[in-house]
């Protein structure tokens, strides 16, 4: 009896040890569980880095930023001297009804000031910054980290990419900004952004890279990186950093009323503009001598196309590269050089990158079917960027046209070929607000009959907007008149 009370205390003994060893392993099992679960909550990418410290990353970089102050020199009516030899109490109320009331005011001279940023590229003293700081600048004044100033004077600038390049002569060498590659960023990314807004000198500000290839309207080269982190008026011209202290960018850009969303360009379209500026203190670019426009899912379709992408010929200038190569109204572009064509916003930047002179390969499709043609790059002078900035009337309203070629009348069974058919048309914009849409047929504008494109944008050309214009549309089997009117 004894050894089998033995037995049974012993038997509760290691019956208890066991269930204990097995609790401790659960609860140490369920608090790596929660741990891991913590981790995950706190950091859902399983990331052990705490958020970056910028502080040594701005101690490193902040040098090579500057401030730029500039004064222009503009005139406007002096209603003080014309009026009471003062300032008219009238003037603010009535504006320029007050002008046009009285007639010719004297004109006087008055001194404009404005405010940027830039960043030291050469220790000889060279800075990047915006073309739009100092572009009607009569004089440029840059303050460097240390409260230095120097004088300024413009090397080069070009308005299509919103560049300037400006040279401070220093006694001595300047801390450099490095420039990295901007086609590496990703979107994610942390960036910074140092400059000058509002007067605030060196202001930082970080947020992270929300998109890259941003259109937004500013020129035919539009290729914009978008950031979070603030830029206000007075960044322009400043330098957007990766955490390695290089600049991918350059602050350009805001959208007014928006918040957190700001356009910088990137560092790689710099670079090579840079070195025309400094040797031949403009840029030189590629020309294909053709007139694009989006391939839309409606024109895809027509066209037997599987997807809406390349870059649609809606005319090609005479004696043009484009011309010579043999290259027709009607031909989608989809490779250049190499390099596919997924929109229409690509085939520009790509020419004017070109070399001029090279032989460049171009795939199309021409009626179904995919051929090459090679094409030798020419130079853009300023009448044929003027001849490419044509079709921006047509967006301003809101409305893209083209010629009714043979292939599109053949598509859309037209048999009458004359006018100008609609292919993109923006929702909300005047044209939409007229009732035009897209497929439409453009056969008036104000009485004048249209037989093509060119009869449009000259009609266009001399039309009053803002009292209407009349236009004649065929939609299908009816045809009838809209007004195009603009604010």
């Amino acid at each position: 009896m004894r050894n089998k009370k033995i037995y049974i205390v012993l038997s509760l003994l290691l019956g208890s040890t066991l269930f204990l060893v097995y609790m401790r392993e659960k609860v140490i099992s369920r608090d790596i569980n929660i741990t891991a679960l913590k981790s995950q909550v706190t950091n859902p990418l399983s990331l052990d880095k705490p958020l970056p410290s910028f502080t040594e990353l701005v101690k490193k970089v902040k040098p090579a930023v500057v401030n730029i102050s500039t004064t222009t020199v503009v005139k406007g009516p002096d209603l003080r001297e014309w009026f009471f030899g003062r300032r008219s109490p009238f003037e603010d109320f009535f504006g320029d009804y007050f002008e046009r009331f009285f007639g010719d005011i004297p004109q006087r001279e008055y001194k404009q000031r404005s405010l940027g940023s830039g960043f030291i590229i050469d220790k000889d003293g060279y800075i990047l910054t915006n073309n739009h700081v100092v572009e009607r600048a009569q004089s440029i004044k840059v303050k460097l980290y240390d409260s230095r100033e120097y004088d300024a004077t413009v090397v080069g600038r070009d308005p299509k990419t919103d560049i300037a390049l400006i040279k401070i002569n220093p006694k001595q060498n300047l801390p450099v900004a490095v420039l990295g590659d901007s086609d590496k960023l990703e979107v994610g990314e942390w960036v910074i952004a140092i400059g000058n807004p509002f007067g605030l000198e060196h202001t930082v500000t970080a947020g992270i890279v929300s998109a890259k290839g941003r259109v937004i309207g500013q020129g035919p080269y539009d290729d914009f990186i978008q950031t979070d982190a603030s830029i206000n008026p007075g960044n322009s011209g400043g330098p957007l950093f990766n955490l390695k202290g290089e600049v991918v960018g350059i602050n350009t850009a805001i959208i007014s009323g928006g918040q957190g969303i700001g356009f910088a360009i990137p560092i790689n379209i710099a670079k090579g503009i840079v070195e025309q500026l400094k040797t031949k203190k403009r840029v030189i670019r590629g020309w294909l001598g053709v007139m694009i426009q989006r391939v839309t899912p409606e024109i895809a379709k027509n066209f037997g196309l599987k997807e809406a992408e390349g870059a649609l010929v809606s005319d090609v200038v005479e004696g043009s590269p484009a011309d010579q190569a043999g290259i027709k109204t009607g031909d989608i572009i989809i490779e250049y050089d190499g390099k596919p064509i997924k929109d229409v916003d690509t085939l520009p930047k790509l020419v004017a990158s070109t070399e001029v002179g090279k032989k460049v390969k171009l795939k199309i499709i021409r009626e179904g079917k995919t051929i090459e043609r090679e094409v030798t790059i020419g130079e853009l002078k300023e009448e044929d960027q003027k001849a490419q900035r044509e079709p921006e009337l047509e967006r301003n309203l809101g409305l893209v046209v083209q010629d009714l070629t043979p292939e599109i009348a053949k598509h859309l069974n037209i048999k009458d070929r004359t006018g100008v058919i609609v292919t993109d048309v923006q929702p909300g914009s005047p044209a939409h607000e007229a009732n035009i849409r897209r497929g439409d047929i453009i056969k008036e504008v104000g009485k004048k009959q249209i037989k093509n494109s060119r009869d449009f944008k000259e009609a266009m050309r001399g039309a009053n907007l803002k009292e209407g214009i009349v236009m004649l549309i065929k939609r299908e089997n009816t045809t009838f008149y809209v007004v195009l009117k603009t604010d």
